[in-house]
């Protein structure tokens, strides 16, 4: 019995490091991207109040449409890990171009979404009129640059599928790099120049306009782009791409491999989409609310989104992980790398919570200087400390399910317990339409996301463990388990 644990215990250490290997670069992407978002609110939210509210309640809509693309373009990450893994590697190439067919038309009807779509929103959900017409004008900005960041993570499915995770960390960076400064410029103007500068500014930058809500759209666009040129860069230059010789000839969209890419993406960008729209439907649900509650509970989900990058990432690495051992053909060996990411994703869960505990404080003066926001986000902040091993478990579980190709069961389970159990119990919860209950306000679905989130991770861990013991009975034990 000893000797099995440490065989059992060697076998773990070994994989562990594997998984940490492609999730770490991938965590520092994720926190790049995030890092624009910060740096979205933060300078916001030193404009104006308004100007923060529209930037938060126009990234509740544009995230969750940028999010299904990505979602639907990481179908071709399993299906990158598996060829991979099964030595096919002249078979890669074909996928990726439809895959930048699919990035192409994504991107073009994203951005018409957000020009002439978000007003009946607005309207539907009492966002105020100043707000509205202020976060139409950020969104129209930001609709420039989906096609450019569809483009992008469809690159970036490739190269994680080809187990190359650090590319996508220098390019956020440059991204994040880009997206800072002309996020100052665009958003303060002139005045903040000045206020950096000093008064010995020329004249014409002192002058520059201060835009805004509407100047952070335009940096978003802009840092969506660099980061898509960088990346089409990279994949023609970068030797350890050569042999895939992805530029060489081109592929006109094919019927039979769009369809297994959208078969295997579509559930992934609806479940994702499902997982975003609670958080994007509570946060318009909350704008009437007032400002100071869409502030507060912006900034608190803002600063725990930081935090899930590392189970995300850990996910994200997972399906990678898994599709190449089913490809190389060993589903018991599979089974045993999805059991050990769920194990380091729940130790990542509680380092989570040990963080925001330690850090909320300090973390929330940064974003506002407004007590009364300060004070609701923390609060906000500790209840959230309550779903970090929900959150964590139940995404990387779907991580690992993604490896598989299982991805239809994702969309179902999140369905069932983002808009059912999450956003209902939280509706109910925060209007009192819950016997004997008072209503909770922006508390109420706080405590509907804890539901939600973890009726999610149980059915999911049910179906892997179902979907995987199935791989493992069909499939004859080879030399690789």
């Amino acid at each position: 019995m000893t000797e099995t644990w440490r065989r059992h215990w060697r076998e773990s250490r070994r994989e562990t490091r594997d998984l940490l290997r492609l999730a770490l670069p991938i965590c520092g992407a994720q926190l790049a991207q995030s890092g624009m978002s910060v740096a979205d609110v933060i300078m916001a939210g030193r404009a104006s109040a308004r100007d923060l509210a529209a930037v938060s309640v126009g990234s509740s809509l544009w995230l969750p449409l940028m999010l299904f693309m990505t979602g639907t373009l990481m179908g071709l990450t399993p299906i990158v890990a598996q060829l991979l893994g099964a030595r096919r590697d002249t078979a890669i190439r074909p996928f990726v171009h439809q895959a930048l067919w699919l990035a192409l038309l994504l991107g073009g009807l994203a951005a018409v979404l957000l020009v002439w779509g978000v007003a009946p929103v607005f309207r539907l959900m009492a966002v105020p009129g100043p707000v509205a017409e202020l976060s139409g004008d950020y969104l129209a900005m930001v609709a420039l640059g989906m096609p450019g960041v569809a483009i992008y993570q469809a690159l970036r499915a490739f190269s994680d599928g080809m187990n190359h995770t650090r590319p996508t960390l220098w390019i956020s960076l440059v991204g994040l790099a880009a997206n800072i400064p002309c996020n100052y410029l665009l958003i303060y103007g002139g005045d903040g120049l000045v206020a950096l500068f000093g008064d010995a500014l020329p004249a014409p930058l002192a002058t520059l306009p201060a835009l805004g809500a509407q100047g952070c759209g335009i940096a978003t666009a802009i840092a969506m782009w660099v980061m898509c040129l960088t990346m089409i860069g990279f994949t023609r230059r970068s030797k350890v791409f050569a042999p895939i010789q992805l530029w060489l000839t081109w592929h006109r969209p094919q019927r039979e491999q769009l369809a297994e890419l959208l078969h295997v993406g579509i559930p992934i960008g609806v479940a994702i989409f499902v997982e975003v729209t609670l958080f994007t439907l509570i946060a318009l649900l909350i704008a009437s609310f007032g400002e100071i509650t869409v502030a507060a509970h912006q900034v608190a989900l803002n600063y725990t989104s930081i935090l899930f990058m590392l189970p995300l990432s850990l996910a994200m690495a997972l399906t990678v992980r898994v599709g190449n051992t089913l490809g190389g053909g060993a589903p018991r060996r599979a089974r045993f790398v999805a059991a050990n990411g769920a194990l380091v994703g729940l130790l990542v869960a509680l380092l989570n919570d040990l963080l925001l505990w330690l850090t909320a404080g300090p973390v929330v003066a940064l974003y506002t200087p407004n007590p009364a926001v300060q004070e609701l986000a923390l609060s906000l902040i500790y209840l959230a400390l309550l779903y970090q091993v929900s959150d964590s478990l139940q995404v990387t579980l779907a991580g690992a399910l993604r490896g598989y190709k299982d991805t239809r069961i994702i969309m179902a389970i999140t369905l069932i317990s983002y808009w059912l159990a999450g956003l209902g119990s939280g509706y109910l919860l925060a209007g009192g339409h819950w016997p004997g209950i008072p209503a909770l306000g922006v508390y109420g679905y706080w405590i509907g996301m804890i539901a939600g989130l973890s009726v999610a991770a149980v059915l999911l861990g049910w179906r892997l463990w179902r979907i995987s013991r199935e791989w493992c009975h069909d499939a004859p034990a080879m030399a690789g388990d």
